[in-house]
């Protein structure tokens, strides 16, 4: 006979096997959950905003409808027109030279540079895919049917700085990982890439053939190359400093011979890329303008060029800005700096003229986008840039600079900005925001 307490329990009752995995997974839940909570509080406040914006654009048009009906009431001599500019400056813009209509909006995430095909009706925007792998995809987007097609890029291409997209059916994009490549639009897939000496800022076609693509370089080189030859540039040119060249036009003068018109932080320069010079010549007038940050050519002739500018920050030997740079670079309200674009006219094959200066609010920051829109049948241009404070695109006449629309503004500052035409006339103007890309075609 045994009492209980004499009895000695031998096992133990329970058991408990610590289980890293477990504990990572339960972690790794809990930190998804806070991101999905922060993603839809986002979404919640965008979707607030949205609305904010609907009902601000409907109190607009019955302000606007109310006027309209005053006026008619008042007077039939047609004084409503000037009544109704501003809307129509609101949300596209209208005028006797031509009209803007917004053709279609896609929302986008981490976008930077675009190009577009106007006959195959087709854009490629290029940023970084969702994660954290820092990845960089092109986005290929049909203007009418919003189909998308996501692009991987090979390993190391990195940023992608330009695109071009050439009549042969190629898209063409110079990137920080120092690469050239040419993408099948057909196939979807790189089908010849140049290795670089220095990363890719810039790059085009050429206007006269399609075997001919450019390259402006970080270090101010330029290099041509020939795509029947796939071992490297035909020619490696030395720019007039080793500031990034960040645009790049191919352009045909009188005699029929192919010039690169480029930009680098120094202003524009020309480029005789079918004689004997090796390097560039600064166009007459552009030594003193500031910083240049965009350069706009009205293709193919490009007998009009409009370079923006924007003010030059001097820094005295204690490295601290001095007073004469502070002076010269005075901030508006809003982001962005007063600057200023440059209307120049070919005078000959290789020499440009200035004709007009406009001041305008630029960025402080990038090296933005512009465009030159021919209007058909009137002989007259357009210039249009992504106004900093307006966080859209204003639109001058040319050669006067005279207001002519402001386009329908983003959330997020415009980053590219790209007129395209295609083989039977019609005109489509891009405006591609972090957020958001949106097609206009152009009516005249």
């Amino acid at each position: 006979m045994f009492r209980q307490k004499n009895i000695i329990n031998l096992y133990a009752p329970e058991i408990v096997v610590p289980n890293n995995d477990l504990e990572k997974q339960v972690l790794s839940l809990r930190d998804k959950n806070e991101f999905l909570e922060n993603q839809q509080q986002k979404l919640i406040e965008e979707i607030k905003e949205y609305k904010r914006q609907i009902l601000h654009q409907q109190r607009l048009i019955n302000e606007s409808s109310s006027k309209r009906q005053k006026m008619a009431e008042q007077s039939s001599d047609g004084a409503m027109i000037a009544e109704s500019l501003p809307l129509h400056r609101a949300h596209g813009g209208s005028s006797d030279l031509c009209k803007f209509v917004l053709q279609n909006e896609f929302v986008l995430d981490g976008a930077r540079v675009m190009g577009i095909d106007a006959s195959s009706q087709i854009i490629v925007a290029s940023g970084r895919a969702p994660g954290v792998s820092a990845e960089h995809v092109l986005t290929k987007i049909c203007m009418f049917s919003r189909q998308e097609t996501k692009v991987r890029l090979p390993p190391n291409t990195k940023a992608v700085r330009d695109i071009c997209i050439t009549p042969g059916g190629l898209a063409i994009f110079a990137s920080l990982g120092r690469k050239l490549s040419l993408l099948s639009m057909t196939t979807n897939n790189v089908v010849l890439h140049y290795d670089l000496p220095a990363p890719g800022w810039s790059c085009s076609g050429d206007q006269t053939g399609p075997n001919h693509v450019y390259a402006g370089l970080q270090n101010g080189m330029l290099l041509v190359f020939d795509t029947r030859q796939t071992k490297g540039p035909l020619h490696s040119l030395s720019g007039l400093s080793t500031n990034p060249v960040h645009t790049i036009h191919s352009v045909v003068d009188d005699n029929g011979s192919t010039n690169i018109i480029s930009a680098s932080s120094i202003g524009p320069c020309i480029w005789d890329v079918d004689g004997n010079e090796n390097r560039p010549n600064l166009l007459t007038g552009m030594e003193n303008q500031g910083v240049c940050i965009s350069l706009a050519c009205a293709a193919p002739s490009s007998d009009l060029i409009v370079a923006s500018f924007r003010p030059r920050v001097e820094f005295s030997g204690d490295g601290s800005a001095s007073q004469m740079g502070i002076s010269q670079s005075p901030t508006l309200s809003g982001s962005g700096k007063l600057g200023c674009h440059a209307l120049l006219r070919r005078t000959s094959s290789t020499s440009f003229v200035k004709e007009q200066i406009c001041n305008a609010n630029v960025s402080e920051l990038r090296m933005s986008k512009s465009a030159i829109i021919p209007c058909s049948g009137t002989g007259q241009h357009l210039f249009a840039y992504g106004d900093e404070s307006l966080r859209g695109v204003r639109t001058w006449r040319l050669p006067s600079f005279q207001l002519f629309a402001d386009l329908r503004p983003h959330h997020q500052p415009i980053l590219d900005l790209r007129f395209a035409e295609s083989t039977t006339g019609e005109k489509y103007l891009g405006c591609l925001s972090e957020e958001k890309l949106q097609v206009f075609r152009i009516r005249s």
